[in-house]
């Protein structure tokens, strides 16, 4: 096999292993919510990449074809980015900045390619490009790092690094590389390495999509967590017993979620027990996925109390602080997205339903 054999089986290699992962979690998307979505437009996007990332004149698509190609691979950063936020926060949502800065980055890429007609195609428009995907490679690696501590799902607390290594720093080298020898640059090595790691990506991701279930980018997460309830002996099952018995105290006796500041490591001193367990024990008993909010749902309980207080007129900035909250923005995020309305909506209605005073929420197990 030549050089430009085995190019050529690289690329396509690439191409049919992501376009199949894409059609499994198109038929799958139901199950698997955002992260299917995000990843079909992504497949396309980077099969056309692959498609024209090759310096041999004669495997290079020519024509429309290669128009195509050439128009998708634009945008390929911005759905690998969003792609990535999806599966490891379950709370991802394509809004606010993150939403802006995409698409700021596709309108740049829209019109760079033509797409919005010729008079500023190929005028050097991409260049603006290479500051900004610096920041969302980034945003992207410190996303992925930032929350690796307090994630309680092993498989995908593991997976961070790896992510944040392999894709990002395909993404770094590959941003580098235009920034120092521009756009044009591309020795077969260069290329071929790039479409090896798009292939490495799509066998890496058909290898947990094809020997586990069609759920896994969610890593299992449910919609509603409960909240913790007072352990039963077991028999013949102390360890665990003084395990849950431990988590109960702190959660029901000690209140720590009353403290803004507490941290993953610190609840696992706490615990006395190895991290891996800890991390275990919320996660697959109480089906949390993410020690943020595993704290929050207590936090909320505790502020729905003091909302549906008649005797407590505090701010809602005191109620957040009470409630174990740093500031007043996390609050209304975590009180928005576990009730559906905010505090304040929820204060009123609380206090419309219990006209004499007594409390609507309790904080217990």
């Amino acid at each position: 096999m030549n050089i430009g054999q085995l190019d050529a089986a690289i690329r396509a290699g690439a191409i049919g292993t992501i376009l199949l992962l894409a059609w499994l979690l198109f038929a799958a998307r139901r199950r698997v919510g955002l992260p299917a979505a995000l990843f079909v437009p992504l497949a396309l996007c980077l099969s056309g990449f692959v498609i024209g990332n090759t310096p041999i004149a004669a495997l290079a698509p020519a024509g429309i074809v290669g128009a195509i190609a050439h128009t998708m691979s634009g945008f390929a950063v911005v759905f690998l980015w969003w792609f990535c936020l999806s599966c490891f926060d379950s709370r991802f949502r394509l809004k606010g900045s993150v939403l802006g800065v995409g698409l700021a980055w596709a309108a740049i890429a829209a019109v760079d390619r033509g797409l919005l007609g010729d008079a500023l195609a190929g005028k050097g428009l991409s260049l603006l490009l290479v500051p900004l995907g610096f920041a969302i490679v980034a945003h992207m690696v410190w996303r992925l790092m930032a929350e690796r501590q307090g994630d309680l799902i092993q498989q995908r607390h593991d997976a961070r690094i790896m992510v944040a290594v392999l894709l990002g720093g395909m993404l770094f080298i590959d941003l580098a590389a235009d920034a120092l020898f521009g756009f044009a640059w591309r020795p077969l090595a260069f290329a071929m390495t790039q479409n090896a790691m798009a292939l490495a990506f799509g066998l890496w991701l058909a290898g947990r999509l094809l020997t586990v279930r069609a759920d896994e980018l969610t890593f299992g997460v449910i919609a509603e967590p409960p909240l913790l309830a007072e352990p039963a002996p077991q028999p013949g099952l102390r360890h665990e017993e003084d395990l849950h018995r431990r988590l109960f105290d702190l959660m029901e006796t000690d209140r720590v979620f009353l403290d803004p500041e507490l941290t993953f490591a610190a609840f696992v001193e706490r615990m006395g027990a190895p991290e891996r367990t800890v991390r275990t024990l919320i996660n697959h008993e109480l089906g949390y996925d993410h020690f943020r909010t595993f704290l929050n749902h207590y936090r909320v309980a505790e502020a729905r109390r003091l909302l549906g207080d008649r005797n407590c007129d505090d701010k809602l900035i005191t109620v957040a602080l009470d409630s174990g909250f740093a500031s007043l923005a996390s609050f209304n995020r975590a009180f928005r997205a576990i009730e559906g309305r905010t505090p304040s909506d929820y204060r009123t209605a609380a206090r419309q339903e219990q006209p004499n005073g007594t409390h609507l929420a309790k904080v217990g197990f």
